[in-house]
């Protein structure tokens, strides 16, 4: 396969070898500027568009309110990455553990309640969590087989614009982008979740 691809690809540099360059491309957009909102109502305000329900809690109550959360969607066996920390585990739930050395299977992961983690960042302005395999993140297909995700935002860890978030990332990983459930539509605009992640999306923002 490697062959062929780099065949095709060198046929290609040869028929354009006499192509002159274009012009190039201005790239002076904004990377920064003043949404003149509070990032974290935004982020919540534009969460909750894509319908995600959207929760607030301190830091202080965080395990307690996963719990409410967990118990009222009736998440009673629940995914998570190895590294997610012990104090967001209340200890009423059953904590299905994917380790790196000893990943849950396939079967686990859609039989199980939800998964529970963290997340890279968070785009205000298109209410969009990034998850990149980073910290109580986990393993791509651990947010992907569940049909239910909680996932715990600090505030710290949005950010305005789509430019910003892309600065912070690291291009290599396994970068994941949610706007809300997922959900596709057919051919007659009839709309479906739960075709390529978890058909429902709590989001407990901490600030």
């Amino acid at each position: 396969m490697a062959d062929s691809r780099d065949a095709i690809l060198a046929r290609i540099r040869t028929a354009l070898a006499d192509t002159p360059a274009g012009p190039p491309v201005p790239r002076e957009y904004h990377r920064q500027r003043d949404l003149g909102r509070d990032l974290v109502d935004f982020a919540a305000e534009r969460i909750a568009h894509y319908r995600a329900t959207v929760h607030r809690t301190a830091d202080a109550d965080l395990a307690h309110r996963i719990g409410e959360i967990l118990r009222a969607r009736q998440a009673n066996r629940v995914v998570v990455p190895a590294d997610l920390p012990e104090s967001w585990r209340p200890a009423d739930i059953s904590w299905l553990v994917d380790r790196a050395d000893a990943p849950l299977t396939t079967e686990v992961l859609d039989g199980s309640d939800g998964v529970l983690t963290g997340c890279a960042t968070v785009i205000a302005e298109t209410g969009t969590i990034v998850l990149d395999a980073g910290p109580a993140q986990g393993r791509r297909a651990i947010t992907l087989l569940p049909d239910y995700h909680l996932c715990v935002v600090r505030a710290e860890q949005i950010v305005g614009t789509v430019p910003e978030a892309i600065a912070a990332l690291t291009p290599t990983r396994p970068i994941t982008f949610i706007s809300g459930p997922s959900a596709t539509s057919d051919i007659e605009f009839n709309r479906v979740e739960g075709v390529h992640g978890p058909r429902t999306l709590d989001v407990l923002i901490v600030a």
